[in-house]
């Protein structure tokens, strides 16, 4: 079965549990880290726990809110492996796994984007990373971890 671990904070909680039904109703099983509430958290704990979860388990990608995405992601692209793209729209969310091999997506609650954020997702699942010359950028990507 298809996996995806989900996390958010106070600010991005609703968004995360819309992309998880979406992902749900895609046949997804779903792991989610919280939270599930709008009392207020710090997005670096639940950015940090999804992507050490993501990184244990057999999950597909991870999925990442807060209020903007920008902490988030940030946060979680301090954990060693991880490369989570925080997309704008359809295209960047298709290049981040095409030409990044993205393995984590970023959201933002209270952003309001120029494309459902379901057919965000939708054009990350269904990307394929194109390897060849991005493969060398990715290698080099993660060589900064080093």
């Amino acid at each position: 079965m298809k996996k995806v671990v989900l996390g958010a904070d106070h600010g991005g909680y609703e968004l995360k549990d819309r992309i998880a039904e979406f992902l749900k109703n895609k046949g997804y099983e779903i792991r989610d880290m919280g939270v599930n509430s709008s009392d207020s958290v710090d997005y670096p704990d639940f950015a940090e726990k999804t992507a050490r979860e993501f990184l244990s388990g057999d999950y597909d990608f991870g999925v990442v809110c807060c209020g903007t995405g920008i902490g988030i992601s940030i946060s979680a692209n301090k954990v060693k492996g991880i490369r989570c793209a925080l997309p704008q729209n359809v295209f960047a969310a298709r290049m981040s796994r095409e030409h990044n091999n993205a393995n984590m997506i970023a959201f933002g609650g209270r952003i309001e984007y120029p494309e459902p954020v379901e057919d965000m997702v939708e054009a990350f699942i269904s990307a394929k990373f194109q390897g060849g010359r991005h493969e060398r950028r990715v290698n080099k990507i993660m060589a900064i971890e080093q």
